[in-house]
This record gives structure tokens, C-alpha cells and sequence, in this order.
């Protein structure tokens, strides 16, 4: 966990060293697998923090979701938050895997779904955030035990 923590901080500190305008970027590491989130202006820019990612020390992967345009409303990301908070929610009551095995990520209400699970572990997170109310979408880069 503290390894991710330090690959989170490291990639974004230097993508925003390195674009400070017109980026809303969110970094997420878990297992030292890296998922880029958020919008930025040109493909060029999407490029080049895929590439800072990558460069970072301990890191075995990077899924880059970031999306050219516009960043996010204030109020779209507070929105994210909200499902975020109702999915997770939503893992414990279902009590069909340990919810601290998958790290969830909410942006522009699509839900990004990152662990080290088995199998039904993984169908069964998917189904819970397919199913919670404001969620467009679920993609999962998720690890598979067996």
C-alpha cells in the first residue's frame, strides 16, 4: 500500500509538473498497476503522462482512461464521489468478497474497478457496480488469482 501510495504521488506530481492547463487528472495504484483518469486537451498531453507514468520506479502497468476534452464540472466530480461512497457501500452489504480487495474509481460516472480477486470475485464486483444506481459503465482492471 505504501508503494502504491508513492507511485500515485510520483506520477502525479510530475504530470502536473509537466501539464498544468486544461488537465483534471486522477491517479490510482494498486498493486503497482496504475489507472490514469480524468480529461485532458489533446492526445498529445494523454500521451505524455502514459509515458511519466511509466517511467515511475516500481510501476508494472498502466491503464491509461484518460479522455480528451473538457475537464469536469465541480459538481460531476462530487457526483463521482457519491457513487464511488454507493458502491463500495454496496460491496460490504453484498458480502460476496472482501471489499478491500477492490479499489474503486468513479469518473464522469463510469466506474473503474481495480483488485487482486478471483474469478467470481471479479464477476461478482462487477455485477454490484453495474447495478448501482448512477453508474454508466464499469471497466475492470482487475487481477485474477486463479
Amino acid at each position: 500500500q505504501a508503494e502504491d501510495q508513492g507511485i500515485e504521488l510520483k506520477t502525479m506530481n510530475r504530470a502536473t509538473e509537466a501539464h498544468k492547463d486544461g488537465v483534471h487528472l486522477n491517479v490510482t495504484s494498486f498493486n503497482r498497476m496504475v489507472l490514469l483518469t480524468g480529461e485532458v486537451p489533446n492526445d498529445k498531453v494523454k500521451q505524455s503522462i502514459e509515458r511519466i507514468a511509466r517511467s515511475v520506479e516500481n510501476v508494472r502497468g498502466v491503464q491509461n482512461e484518460l479522455t480528451v476534452g473538457p475537464p469536469t464540472s465541480l459538481s460531476t466530480r462530487a457526483n463521482d464521489s457519491f457513487v464511488t461512497s454507493k458502491i463500495k457501500a454496496r460491496f460490504v452489504d453484498a458480502q460476496r468478497f472482501n471489499a478491500i480487495h477492490v479499489k474503486v474509481v468513479t469518473e464522469n460516472s463510469v466506474a473503474y474497478l481495480m483488485g487482486l480477486v478471483k474469478r467470481q470475485e471479479a464477476k461478482n464486483a462487477v455485477e454490484v457496480a453495474r447495478t448501482t444506481q448512477g453508474v454508466k459503465t464499469v471497466v475492470t482492471v482487475l487481477e485474477y488469482l486463479d
